[in-house]
């Protein structure tokens, strides 16, 4: 017998928890690059844009879908299109996040090594080419990665295995809050460097002649991965909403905490970038700019106050791990919730059977790195081909498909019905949401399917 189906017990936890699924080590990593190179502020004002066109759209389609189901990414097109073939976009979306789930719980894993190297000031004395050496040997170890992946998503199976309200949403209001002292505390010491307004004027300062086709689709690309659209997610955790919860208002708060995490991160790295006298590059965007760039320029950046820096170090690797695991569990439940659903079994079962399943292809995304480095499918590692595809082909159909699902499949009383709570909210911008919906975020998600294949 599967578990009787809980439902989130507060609307801060509701919010802290999708909240939680959105924010991610790519808010961290990917958003204040992309904002450096692509005009500072400008880039900002787009990606907010394409927040408002394609991120809030899309999380309504996707907590509509789970809301009105009360189910699984997958049961949830069976009990709306009974007898369809839209069932297939709820496997899309959990093939997705399994396969997204076997190579970001690696990365995730990196980040518990540096936490332990940061708390023993391994990062001392070190020099540019110290990091770049340090990562290859522990990336390329057969077992040290390893060790770490499955700490790191032990964890995330304690959390899960307890449930919605005792797993989820407890640490989703324990952590949540956590990563945003940790955030401010380190923006606090980053802005207090000595030449630090330069690097806030470089994040903040409007440059529109660095705005191109490309860094439109670009930000187009960050608004829907930042969110993590099109994983099942956001309608899994729909499905345990109360009646009651205002979608709209929750859409809108989600979406901010995402984008203000992202733009804290910028506040983080720029100042200690310009205080060292560092100059990113282009190759700095990812798993390099973590694990080799930022330890370079914080030892750089605190070099007169050693204390400082050790503190800084261990704080900025710590908000790394939350950010980390809060997004490993969502991704964990859109799992356990098929399985438990689909299957009939029970959570603990189904939980362990999920561990156990992303801990083995894991195995393999981890090893190419070192062992498996020569495997290579299509000229791309175990770890690259798990990238591509979901980034790149599975993701994005499944966001498109989710998106014309509720504007052309839906009827227009059901969207009213939810997103009114039949009918005791008012929601102005209706007509509008709904033409997005139908025409522009599809066709959005579209050029950024195009985009990924090098069409566009």
């Amino acid at each position: 017998m599967a578990d009787e189906r809980e439902n989130f017990g507060s609307k801060l936890g509701t919010v802290l928890a999708a909240a939680g699924s959105a924010v991610g080590l790519g808010n961290i990593w990917r958003f204040p690059i992309e904002t450096g190179q692509h005009g500072g502020a400008a880039y900002i004002i787009i990606y907010v844009l394409c927040i408002i066109m394609l991120g809030i759209p899309i999380m309504l389609a996707e907590f509509i879908i789970g809301r009105r189901s009360h189910s699984n990414a997958v049961g949830a097109y069976h009990k709306l299109a009974p007898g369809t073939q839209w069932k297939w976009v709820g496997r899309l979306s959990v093939l997705a996040v399994f396969i997204v789930t076997c190579y970001y719980v690696v990365v995730a894993g990196w980040t518990f090594e540096y936490m332990v190297l940061a708390m023993s000031n391994a990062f001392e004395g070190k020099h540019a080419n110290d990091y770049v050496e340090m990562f290859s040997t522990f990336s390329s170890n057969p077992w040290q990665p390893l060790v770490c992946m499955v700490a790191l998503f032990l964890i995330t199976h304690v959390i899960v295995v307890h449930g919605v309200n005792k797993g989820i949403e407890r640490f989703s209001k324990m952590m949540m809050p956590m990563l945003f002292i940790i955030a401010i505390i380190l923006v606090v010491c980053s802005v207090n460097l000595d030449g630090a307004s330069k690097g806030i004027d470089f994040l903040l300062r409007p440059d529109f002649s660095k705005i191109t086709g490309s860094t439109i689709l670009n930000a187009m690309g960050q608004a829907f991965y930042s969110l993590s659209l099109g994983m099942g997610i956001l309608c899994t955790y729909a499905s345990y909403f109360r009646k009651d919860l205002n979608m709209v208002k929750t859409t809108l708060n989600v979406c901010a905490i995402d984008t203000l995490v992202a733009i804290m991160s910028g506040f983080i790295i720029f100042p200690a970038v310009f205080h060292a006298g560092y100059e990113l590059q282009p190759s700095d965007i990812g798993p390099s700019l973590i694990f080799i760039t930022l330890p370079n320029i914080f030892q750089s950046a605190f070099q007169g106050v050693p204390a400082l820096g050790y503190i800084f170090s261990v704080m900025f690797y710590l908000l790394l791990i939350v950010a980390a695991i809060t997004s490993t569990i969502s991704m964990h439940e859109v799992m356990d919730a098929y399985v438990c659903e689909e299957f009939k079994i029970r959570r603990k079962k189904a939980t362990a059977l999920v561990t156990a399943c992303c801990m083995f292809f894991g195995v393999f995304c981890c090893l190419s790195f070192g062992p498996l480095a020569d495997v290579k499918i299509c000229h791309m590692t175990i770890f690259g081909i798990f990238d591509f595809v979901s980034s790149n082909i599975l993701l994005p159909l499944s966001g498109m498909l989710a998106s014309i699902f509720v504007g052309w499949y839906l009827k227009k009383k059901v969207i009213e019905e939810e997103l009114t709570n039949d009918g005791v909210l008012r929601v102005p911008m209706l007509n509008v949401l709904a033409f997005l919906l139908k025409y522009i975020a599809p066709a959005a998600i579209g050029v950024i399917f195009l985009k990924n294949f090098g069409i566009f």
